[in-house]
């Protein structure tokens, strides 16, 4: 009987730029193109087609974005451009005409056509080439789990209402069947990620649906509970952490899952300023003093709760007072981790129109101060941490040095990937492998990260 040969695979090499969010769109469009019968390159010169899914939230992120198109074009010539800058097509065929396609953000359906398109599809209907969690972009042990699209606010720094729409909410159930077969893939930390977390289901009115034979509200204090409900191959639950999260009076229902295991004590919050007549000219909600008293209450419940935040410094009309009076509500707020960025006009922003812009050299100086600030403050927090014992996630394990010793770098749940901390092992043992938790005692601290030793 003659053997049939499968035709070669067409492959695609994708270069996945901007946020967490657009990181999940990657892996959807690379899921369905693999079940499609594509394969992956790792390497321009491998692809059939490279994919370069862009940000446009910030100028700077725009021309990033177009250095890596100009890039592809160079390496590849093949090159399909999707993402939020993908609302700028105009743009981007004038400065590379050569392109094959623009699409938007998270129009994954008309990203997959234009590669069909572009390198059709040979593979016959018998292979499976797709794993049980869908294709990741990221290490197998830690996941994001996107649960909208969309945001609903009108701030005035930002033009992703315009990019990406306004709120549109998945389906509960949808969510939860995602993140069971993401956890029963290998997944040990779910990353929970959308535009505003908190108005989760705000769009289908929390629109119920059954799961697991109990009624679910598409609700965030409902999904965080759920999804502690989760457990890995282990019998563990995995670590749930939520981002984006607006601090809307309901915010304060989730603490209490923190407290009981079922939720990771951690909330990404941006509160983007203090200064009430700052947030005013934000267009964002303005009650510092009552998110104090907020975050003393959510430690009184959770006591290893860790609150990370950005802040956006030399927004217009910000004066020196202004920001002074950001540098104290640090002090008196205590945040775990803290981003800041100087503030950018964005095309369309109405930030744009507002009065007193702020020289660059005076947002270069504040910038350097503000984390002058929060590195102080997370060094004081940290060095409190030595001599405690931790739950820690490791993300690497090192080879072994001339005596034989082997290093690790790994995170507590203060500490989510790419953004906030590390800690640092001395002499694990050979089995240790990512995605493994493990307790640690704590040695040391410097003003971002933690060095300590596993436990027996």
């Amino acid at each position: 009987m003659p053997v049939k040969t499968l035709p070669a695979q067409p492959k695609v090499g994708m270069v996945s730029l901007g946020c967490p969010k657009a990181l999940v769109d990657s892996e959807r469009i690379l899921t369905k193109l693999r079940a499609d019968g594509y394969g992956l390159s790792p390497d321009y010169a491998g692809a059939d087609v490279v994919l370069v899914n862009t940000c446009g939230f910030l100028d700077s992120a725009k021309e990033e974005s177009l250095e890596a198109i100009g890039e592809a074009m160079a390496e590849n010539g093949r090159v399909i451009v999707t993402g939020c800058m993908g609302s700028e097509a105009d743009l981007i065929r004038a400065r590379f005409p050569k392109v094959l396609a623009v699409t938007g953000a998270h129009q994954y359906e008309q990203v997959v056509d234009a590669v069909h398109d572009a390198a059709p599809p040979t593979q016959g209907p018998f292979v499976d080439l797709v794993p049980e969690g869908g294709l990741k972009l990221t290490p197998r042990h830690y996941s994001y789990l996107k649960i909208s699209e969309g945001c609903n606010h009108s701030c005035a720094f930002c033009i992703i209402p315009d990019l990406r729409g306004r709120l549109v909410s998945r389906r509960i159930d949808a969510v939860l069947r995602e993140a069971e077969k993401l956890v029963a893939a290998g997944t040990k930390e779910l990353l929970v990620i959308s535009q505003d977390t908190s108005a989760y289901g705000v769009d289908i009115r929390h629109d119920p649906r059954e799961w697991k034979g109990r009624e679910v509200r598409a609700h965030m204090t409902d999904l965080a509970r759920e999804l502690g409900q989760l457990r890995t191959s282990e019998g563990r639950a995995p670590w749930v952490r939520l981002h984006y999260v607006y601090p809307y009076p309901h915010v304060d229902a989730v603490i209490p899952l923190m407290a009981e295991g079922l939720l990771t004590p951690y909330l990404d919050i941006p509160f983007q300023h203090a200064s009430p007549k700052v947030l005013k000219a934000m267009k964002r909600p303005a009650n510092e003093a009552k998110v104090l008293e907020r975050l003393a209450a959510w430690r009184a419940i959770a006591p290893d709760i860790a609150v990370r935040s950005s802040f956006v410094v030399g927004f217009p009309g910000e004066t020196e007072e202004d920001f002074r009076y950001l540098l104290d509500w640090l002090d008196e707020a205590q945040l775990d981790r803290v981003g800041a960025f100087r503030f950018e006009p964005v095309a369309g922003a109405q930030a744009n129109a507002l009065p007193d812009p702020v020289p660059d050299a005076v947002k270069e100086e504040r910038y350097q101060r503000i984390m002058e600030k929060t590195a102080a403050i997370s060094a004081a927090k940290l060095a409190a941490k030595v001599g405690r014992t931790l739950p820690v996630i490791i993300d690497e394990v090192g080879e072994a040095d001339e005596d034989g010793s082997i290093g690790a770098t790994g995170r507590s749940q203060a500490d989510a990937p790419e953004i906030d901390g590390h800690v640092y092992l001395r002499d694990v043992a050979a089995g240790l492998k990512a995605g493994d938790i493990v307790d640690v005692l704590v040695e040391d601290a410097d003003e971002h990260d933690l060095f300590g030793v596993v436990t027996a």
